[in-house]
């Protein structure tokens, strides 16, 4: 395989990006020319909303072609292109051969939620530690447990077992839904907008022998004595009122997907339904909770 590495500026990635696709790519990647420099940018968008910007002001787009001629006959075309005024060609470059399933199981290790709580992908042994185990493996839907807002929620559901009647909105792979059942919940309802998601949740959750309701949205229906979302701070805040009217008289709401400038944004959205206090922090993201 080989890749063909360009440059272009900011009005030209996605242009550069579909003439890639319709030229017969296997995969295309855009990253800021700048990274680790002084002139490097953050970006930063929200599912369901439109990116703030379409790219870097330089940024580096990465095709991968299965054969040189292939790559060559494509920086050759897009030279001729008007549009590809601005543009640059860095480098045709050969990819090594490698075991791309064993580079990709070599970056995701098992992952501490607290000392006998684990999430371990299915290609590795518990720690020897692990009283409680979520076996976990990466796929299309959000939670793996390798980011900082799944950690929180977990942890949070490991220090308070035995909730009688759990709702996951906005479940992605199921695994605070899983993290619920294996800690005492004797039901457990799990609901996405994505139905990739709500099918990976419904394997994910065989898959550790733990029994939930998986479905879109209409299937949350009464009362839980825990509601928890791990989504964004947009959405959770357009769902405040929802997520509240879920959540049972002395039950518990568990928000994550939060950073931490935006907790005020956040007390203020569920202020007319309950008060909200961050419970948990982690690199730059926090998690609130409220007791109704």
């Amino acid at each position: 395989m080989f890749e063909l590495s360009l440059m272009c500026p900011e009005d030209r990635v996605e242009w550069l990006c579909d003439a890639l696709d319709a030229l017969d790519a296997l995969s295309v990647s855009v990253e800021d020319a700048d990274a680790q420099t002084d002139a490097e940018q953050a970006l930063f968008g929200e599912p369901g909303m439109p990116a703030p910007k379409e790219g870097w002001l330089r940024s580096r787009v990465t095709a991968l072609f299965a054969h040189e001629a292939q790559a060559q006959e494509a920086s050759t075309l897009l030279q001729t292109q008007a549009l590809f005024e601005g543009c640059q060609v860095l480098e045709t470059v050969p990819v090594e051969d490698q075991d791309w399933v064993r580079l990709t199981q070599s970056q995701f290790a098992p992952v501490e939620i607290t000392p006998e709580f684990w999430i371990v992908p299915t290609w590795h042994e518990p720690p020897a530690q692990a009283r409680q185990v979520i076996r976990l493996d990466p796929g299309l839907a959000f939670g793996t447990g390798t980011h900082p807002t799944t950690r929180m929620c977990l942890r949070w559901v490991a220090t308070h077992p035995g909730q009688p009647r759990v709702l996951d909105y906005g479940c992605g792979s199921g695994i605070l839904a899983i993290g619920a059942a294996k800690f005492g919940a004797s039901e457990v309802v799990a609901v996405d907008i994505d139905t990739a998601a709500v099918e990976s949740t419904e394997l994910n959750a065989s898959a550790n022998g733990v029994s939930l309701l998986a479905g879109l949205p209409e299937r949350a229906t009464g009362a839980f004595d825990l509601v928890l979302a791990n989504i964004l701070a947009t959405p959770l805040k357009v769902l405040a009122p929802l997520l509240c009217a879920h959540v049972a008289g002395g039950g518990h709401l568990v928000l994550a997907g939060i950073l931490e400038r935006q907790e005020d944004e956040l007390k203020a959205a569920y202020a007319p339904y309950c008060r909200l206090d961050v419970a948990d922090r982690e690199d730059g993201w926090i998690l609130m909770t409220a007791s109704l």
